[in-house]
Parts: C-alpha cells; structure tokens; sequence
C-alpha cells in the first residue's frame, strides 16, 4: 500500500470519528437552537454514541462477507446523509435522527482498520495500521479544535454540513482510488458473522485485547472528558478555545505512535504493549500536577496519548494476524470494549471531580491504567508455549498462539 492510499484510509477515518465527537465542544449552543432541555444535554453526544454500538455489531461483520472497499464508500455516504440531516434540522428529534444515522454508519473506521490490514502485506501490516489509525485519534482530538472555530464564524451547523462534504468526498476517493477485494459468495456468511461474535468473549486472545482496550480507553476518557471542568476554573480560567488547544498537545503524542505498527511488525507487540501501560500510569503523575502547572499537564498529555495510541495499535495488529479470516468481525467487537470504557470514563470522571477535586480523577486515571498492565502482566506472565507449524510462535501479549500469527508476522517472538 503506497503512502497516498495509506493517508486517504486515515482521512475516512478521522472524518468517521469526527462525526460523533463533533458536538462535545458545541453542546450549548446546539441545545438552545434546538429547544432541548437542559438536563436532556448529554443525549446529543450519547446519540451518536449509542448508533456506533448499534453499527459495530450489526454492520462491521459485514467486511468479512463483501468487498469493503465497496463497502467504505457506502458507509461514508449514508454517514454524509445522517450528518446533513442534523445539520438542517429544525427539531431535537430529527436532530437525534441524524446523529444516530451518523453513528450506526460511523463504523466505517472499523472496516477501514480491516480493509487495511487484509490488503496489506504482513510486513508492512503493523505499519499501515498504525498509520490508518492514527486518523482516528486526529479526529477526536482535531474535531475539539476545528468545530470551536467553525462554531464561533459560522455556527455549530457549519460544523455538520462541513464534515458530510468530506465525507463525500472521501466516498468518491475511496471508489475511484483504492482496490477491490476478491471476495467468494459464501451463502448465509453474514448470518454466521453475527453469531459467531459471542463465541469471541471465550477466546483468550480476544478478550485478553478487548479488557486492556476497556481500561485503556477508560483511562483516555478520563483525561479528556474531564480536563475542561479544572482548566475553566481557578487559577487557570481558560476560555473553550485555549481549552481546545491541548487537543493539539494529544495529537502530538498520538502521531508519534504510529512508530508502534513498525514495532509489532517486528514481533514487539507484547513489549510495546506492557510497557505502553506503564508509560500510561507515569503520565498521570504529570497530569495530576494541573492545578499548579500546565507545564506539566503538556508533557503528560503527550505521554498518555503516545501509550494509548501505541497499546491500541499493537492490539490490532495482533487480532488482525490472529483472526486474519475475520478480521472485519473481530475488530468491530473489539472496539465494543473501546467504546464502553471511553463512556465508563467520561461517566466517572465528572463525577469524581465534582466530589474530589483533578487529584482524585487522576488517580481514578492512573487506576484504569493500572488495571490494563494488571490484565496483560497476568495473561504474559501465564501464557503457554505451543508449536505451530514446526515452530513455537507465542501471539506476544495474548498468552496463545496462532498459527494465522506465525504465517503473518515478520519477525515473531518465540
């Protein structure tokens, strides 16, 4: 995959997520034109939030069954149509409308992360995964910024009708520019995908990833959910736009993770891994110090969104070698864990700095953290050691192995 086609898969990415972030930092002024009650505020993000979880069980399974790249296009569309719908409505509920179109058809980065991986050689799998996922994390991080400026010139629906006409875009780009997949018709493929996600939840390998993704992102939401609540306060005082610009302190740390698919390629997973969760856990001391300076606050972002990006795509990388005939379903259920410990850590966070003040949602950060190293410790620590094709390859960090891993990995641990 060549460096153009690698960045328009992080593009699809980063506009997909962007539509269900988007309205964080314009939750006010969308609530007051649209006639919603205040304590009704929080369902405009928990709409989109909600039609994610809706999309990766009922349509990430659907890559492992056609061509994605048909499928990519497809997604972006009716995602752009969701998004024009929120953006010219004139009542909450059509507005809830389109936000849940947006985030049932958001998953598209799921199929994307698949795409990229299937057409991917194994030595250059981690590497492109890292990259394309990289999108992910500038749109939730760039979209604090961007929609702040976009509110503030043309208002919060500019923000809508600006992110369906990427999305366009990135649809006809994404039809004319990438490769199809040579896909056999498997009859009742689809219907097999889908009951065979529960059996997922009883396989090592995945649920080991999915309980570091849980605690992981748990961690993340932590930091960026919370963080305006004391930076709005004494002693900083910071208006919503000085706010949004320590979203670009996080890209700064995530986009030097993307070294980390380099990393897995060559069978370092399992250390990026353990000592990602490590690094995660040591950014939270610098965090905490935000009451007395940002400084500090600066290079923990960095730290934590560098540990979070690295752990993320090492955990990728490892499921889509270890699940290579089903990557589309296996990634999607993982991200299951991903959005519930981001909703578990935005959802405590507020609470525990309205009681205890930033030191103890930092320590709540670091707890998160803690308990992802204490899932992965245990499963290394306790993984066996079993031949595969002549050779022992243990899948690093899972504590099982694959014979799918050993084909696909460039330079496996044993």
């Amino acid at each position: 995959m060549n460096a153009w086609r690698r960045l328009l898969l992080a593009v699809v990415c980063g506009v997909a997520v962007a539509s269900i972030y988007a309205a964080q930092p314009v939750l006010g002024p969308m609530r007051d034109d649209l006639g919603l009650p205040a304590e009704l505020t929080g369902w405009i993000v928990a709409a989109g939030q909600i039609g994610y979880l809706v999309g990766l069980v009922l349509l990430v399974p659907l890559g492992d069954v056609v061509d994605r790249r048909r499928l990519i296009a497809a997604h972006l569309a009716v995602t752009a149509v969701g998004l024009l719908l929120t953006a010219f409505a004139s009542t909450a509920w059509v507005a809830f409308a389109g936000l849940v179109a947006a985030g049932v058809f958001a998953v598209v980065v799921q199929t994307t992360v698949a795409y990229a991986a299937s057409v991917s050689p194994p030595a250059e799998r981690g590497r492109n995964i890292g990259v394309v996922t990289s999108g992910v994390v500038v749109g939730i991080l760039g979209a604090r910024v961007v929609t702040g400026v976009l509110a503030d010139v043309w208002g919060w629906r500019s923000i809508y009708v600006v992110l369906a006409a990427l999305s366009l875009g990135a649809a006809v780009l994404v039809a004319v520019v990438l490769p199809s997949e040579v896909r056999p018709s498997r009859p009742g493929a689809y219907r097999q995908a889908i009951t065979s996600l529960g059996g997922l939840l009883g396989e090592r390998t995945f649920l080991t990833r999915g309980l570091i993704a849980f605690f992981l992102f748990a961690s993340f939401g932590t930091l960026w959910s919370g963080l305006s609540l004391p930076l709005a306060e004494s002693p900083w005082h910071l208006s919503e736009s000085q706010i949004g610009l320590f979203g670009l302190v996080g890209l700064a740390g995530a986009l030097g993770a993307a070294r980390a698919g380099h990393w897995a390629d060559r069978g370092w997973a399992a250390r990026v891994t353990g000592l990602s969760l490590a690094l995660l856990i040591l950014s939270w001391a610098a965090i905490a110090q935000l009451p007395w300076t940002l400084w500090m606050l600066v290079v923990g972002i960095v730290l934590l969104d560098f540990a979070v990006q690295a752990a993320h795509v090492s955990s990728q990388h490892l499921l889509s070698t270890s699940y290579a005939d089903r990557v589309s379903s296996v990634i999607g259920v993982y991200m299951v864990f991903y959005s519930l410990g981001s909703a578990l850590g935005a959802a405590a966070t507020g609470a525990v700095f309205t009681a205890y003040g930033w030191e103890a949602s930092s320590v709540l950060g670091a707890v998160f953290a803690a308990c992802a190293l204490a899932v992965w410790a245990v499963d290394h620590l306790t993984g066996r050691r079993l031949p595969a094709g002549g050779a022992v390859l243990r899948v690093v960090g899972t504590g099982q192995t694959s014979d799918a891993g050993a084909k696909s990995l460039a330079k496996p641990e044993t």
